[in-house]
């Protein structure tokens, strides 16, 4: 196994830290919010809701799709002119 050097063992101390801190953060929200009953939604709220969660499955599902077609009519092979094409399957 190799050793990590120093930039590396910060840079896993710093990331390690702010997850700490964020699990922290997550924590202390939960608590200050456990029993709290009172946020209920209006109309207005659900409607926004089910326009966003449907937004997001539509931009998801297209995004999927303009990747898969890219991918299938070549359009993600690299432009090096030099590289050799390899031969369909």
């Amino acid at each position: 196994m190799r050793s990590l050097n120093l930039g590396q063992i910060l840079v896993i101390a710093a990331l390690i830290a702010m997850l700490v801190l964020a699990g922290i953060g997550i924590a202390s929200v939960w608590d200050a919010t456990n029993g709290v009953d009172d946020a209920a939604m209006d109309e207005d709220g659900w409607i926004a809701l089910g326009l966003g969660a449907f937004v997001s499955v539509v931009l998801g599902c297209g995004l999927m799709a303009l990747m898969f077609f890219s991918s299938r009519r070549g359009y993600d092979e690299a432009a090096d002119p030099f590289r050799k094409r390899r031969p369909k399957a």
